[in-house]
Order: structure tokens, then sequence, then C-alpha cells
């Protein structure tokens, strides 16, 4: 086997995302023989996306293990020499690339993309999820086209494509124009144009931006949901997935499917994670005593993957499969990482490490109080949750909004706190229903081949991606907590 990345160029979106981070990270470290790392940031002109990308990438603690093992002044010059920044855009053919001498020499020179551009707010506005996760993915295969010497394409993609799974998931791909639920038809075209008409609509009625993202918000649930998907994240990613599959011709094409990325479990160092991801907004409200109760069943496997381990898995599908095509099916080029089928973890047992972490690890108040956190209350079935916030929470916020008119607005604060916690209860429940009530577990038979393929090449120290190591309470509790509690203060 050819040494490892080396002498490759390669190109990755979405560069200053959490996942793009770990992996310049890791190849830079473990391989820097690499030729050349073309990196695409959105930003107006190489100069603004070199300075993002310093800003923003190698400024994290993320490359601190790196900078002492080489030394600053090493690391620099091996930005210099390897990395290239790319002003551009996912939305735009050819990412709007202004500078047609570095577009010439990126045909010429890229060897593998990877695109893990994409933006995953569940609910995000429908026109922005379908101009990055559906018309971006299409973008790179069109792009990836125009390169004469690329031999492979990794899309990150989600797990969660499969929508409200039951049972055993398989790594299976999507036709162009299928649905979750059977009696719809899909069809992309379409969707653009319910887009297009609703902005045409919202613009007629001169609303401000903020009613307009709300429309648009609304917009995208309601088409998911239409088409048998919980959330446009999720319904945006399968048609992003139809859309590589159905254009690739004979371009070599890996979907990656993680579950829910959490912060890295060794490298380059544990625990290392970025922004408020889709557990810690939970995690934030309890250990702060805001919210001691939630939505979920108790037996839910919560699937979760550290984020080193997705980059270990993205960096050896590409071993795997560069040149290779001919043995595969498209079937077998998707993989699913993820942790549930061989160490599952369910929702209690995490409420019980929150519950440890935050009795042994105290917040303070402003006023340097302990908080104290009790057990979570968990609600399997969204009526009993409603009912436990109406008789609780809605007469409370009743009295509040009663004094707060009478004494002259003094309870203001109070009442607008009080009544944001609900708001806030009640939609992380709705936004996290479908996960927090997932009955299905993800078969990753394609990703254990993977793995062996790995051992043979004696690359599986390298390239760690087996969650069967994963002592969940040991991560929560010494990596994933601390490293989450860091970054929200």
């Amino acid at each position: 086997m050819e040494p490892f990345l080396e002498g490759k160029t390669i190109f990755i979106t979405g560069a200053t995302g959490f996942l793009a981070k770990i992996l310049v990270e890791k190849i830079l470290r473990v391989q820097p023989n690499v030729r050349k790392l073309f990196l695409l940031v959105r930003a107006s002109d190489s100069k603004s996306a070199r300075k993002r990308f310093n800003d923003e990438v190698m400024q994290t603690e993320l490359f601190s293990v790196l900078r002492e093992k080489i030394g600053a002044n090493n690391l620099n010059s091996l930005i210099e020499e390897k990395v290239f920044p790319v002003a551009g855009d996912i939305s735009f053919e050819d990412f709007g690339i202004e500078n047609s001498e570095m577009k010439n020499e990126m045909f010429k020179e890229i060897d593998i993309i990877i695109n893990s551009a994409a933006t995953t707010r569940f609910d995000e506005r429908y026109d922005i999820a379908m101009d990055i996760n559906v018309l971006g993915a299409l973008n790179v295969l069109k792009f990836a086209k125009r390169c004469e010497n690329v031999k492979i394409i990794v899309h990150v993609s989600t797990a969660y494509v499969c929508g409200e799974g039951e049972g055993v998931i398989p790594e299976k791909s999507f036709s162009l124009g299928e649905t979750l639920n059977k009696n719809s038809k899909l069809d992309i075209d379409v969707e653009r144009k319910v887009i297009d008409e609703k902005l045409k609509e919202l613009e007629a009625q001169s609303l401000t931006t903020k009613e307009v993202t709300i429309a648009m918000r609304d917009l995208g649930i309601q088409r998911a949901n239409l088409h048998g998907w919980p959330n446009t994240y999720s319904f945006t990613k399968a048609m992003g997935e139809m859309l590589l599959g159905h254009y690739k011709e004979d371009l070599q094409l890996v979907i990656i499917r993680p579950t829910i990325i959490t912060s890295t479990y060794k490298e380059p160092f544990p625990g290392w994670i970025e922004g408020v991801k889709t557990v810690d907004s939970f995690i934030l409200a309890y250990g702060k005593g805001v919210m001691n109760f939630c939505f979920g069943d108790p037996n839910t496997k919560l699937d979760m993957i550290p984020g080193d381990m997705v980059v270990n898995s993205i960096l050896a599908s590409i071993i795997a499969h560069i040149g290779n095509d001919e043995y595969y099916s498209s079937e077998e080029l998707i993989y699913h990482i993820s942790s549930s089928g061989i160490n599952p973890l369910k929702t209690s047992d995490i409420l019980l490490f929150l519950f440890n972490y935050f009795t042994k690890n105290p917040w303070m108040t402003k006023d340097g109080n302990i908080i104290k956190v009790g057990k979570p209350t968990l609600f399997s079935s969204m009526d009993s949750f409603r009912k436990y916030i109406s008789t609780y929470y809605w007469p409370l916020l009743k009295i509040v909004e009663l004094a707060n008119v009478l004494s002259w607005r003094r309870f203001d604060k109070t009442y607008k706190d009080l009544k944001r916690k609900i708001d806030m209860a009640i939609r992380l429940s709705e936004l996290y229903k479908p996960y927090l009530l997932f009955h299905g577990s993800f078969d990753d038979a394609n990703t254990k081949r993977l793995r062996m393929t790995m051992k043979e090449h004696k690359m599986d120290g390298v390239l760690n991606f087996d969650p069967s190591c994963i002592k969940w309470e040991d991560y929560f509790m010494n990596t994933h907590l601390p490293g989450a509690v860091k970054h929200i203060f």
C-alpha cells in the first residue's frame, strides 16, 4: 500500500466547520507530506479567506498538540507551503471562485474531494438548507467532474437521513425522488419552485427579516414532514445524497453517515468540542439548574460517535477505495459511523452521568451560590411532558405575569426568563423528539469491513474508529462533559 495520502492534493469544503478542523489537523499531524490542501472558506477574497482560516482554524486549541510537536515556526511554514484557503461558497456553481488561476490549478491538481460543508440546524430556513445541503452537494459534483485527476469524492452526510426509522437501519442508498412515506412525490425542482414562490409571497408582505426567517423555517419542516422526514436537516441531507448518487456517472463516491457527533475521544487530545452542539443545549440548561426535566424514552439508544473517530473513518474510506471502485457496488460505499450496534448507550445512562457530573462539579451562580441539580425527570410521551409543563409552569407564569402588571413591570425580567424557559423546553423537545424516541439502531456491516481493511493495512492504530473501545461513563465524566462545559464558559 502506498504511503497514506503522500503527494496527494485534497480539497475540503466547509473548512471552518467542526469536523473539517479535526480533519485538517489530523492530516497535517500524521501526513505532512501531503501535496496540498485546498480549503473552501466563505469569504470575499483570498486575503480574507486566509485570515478567517488563521483566526477560526489555526488559532483553536485543537492545533496546540501539533504546534508543540513541531514548533510554532515549523507549523507556520508547513501551513504556508501546503494549505491554500480558497474564498468561495458551496451554494454557487464553481463555488463562485473569482480567482481563475487558482481555479485552473485546482482542476489540474485535485486528487481527493471531501465535502463536509453543511448546515446542521434541524430547523434551518428551507432556502438556506436547500442551497447548502442539496444544491451545494450538486455543485461539488459538478466541480469534481471538471477536475482532471480526481480519484474519489467523500461526502459527509448523516445517519439520520433514515428519518424516524425502526429496527435495524441498513447502509442503503436513496434513489432520486424516493420518499419515506411512500405516498408523496418528491421532485427537487418542484421543491425549489415552492421556495421561490414562498419567498416572493413573503416579499410582497414587507415583513421583517425575523418574520421571513420564521416563515422559511416553518416551510422547511412542513415540506420535510410531507415527504416523511422529521426535520429540514435530515430531509435536505437525504436530497443531497440522492443528487450525488444519481448524477455521479463514473466518479468514485463514498458517503459517510455519522450519528450524533460528540467531542474528540483521543485525538489530538480528548474532549475538544466547539460550539454548543445538539445534546449540549440540554446539558447547559440542566447544569444551570434551569431545566431538570426532559422528554424521551429511557430505553432509546442515543447513538453518539466522537468527532475524531468520524475523521478517521473518512480517511480510512479514502485509503480503501482510492482506485478500487470496480470491487464495490454503490450500496457498499455507504458507511454508518455509529455506536448503537456494538456499544449502545441509553438516554437513561446519559441522564445519570449528567446528574453525577454536576453533583461532583456543581456550577456557581453569579452571587457565588452553588447550583444544586436534582435527578432529571424523564417524560416518555409528549402528552405527559406538556401536562407537566401546564401543571407546574403555566400557573406560575400566570402569577408572575399578574404580579408584573400590578407592580408596574417590576417582574419583567422574571416573567421573560420563565416564559423563555418554558418555550425553550417545548421547542427543544419538539425538535429532538424524533431522536429522543428513536427506536432504530444502525447496521454497520460496511463499516466493520472497513475496519478489517485498516487492520490488514496495519492502519487501525493510526485510524481508530472502533466505538467498542469507548467506556461511556468514563468518556462522559472525564472527557465530553468537561470539554463541553469548558467551551460553554
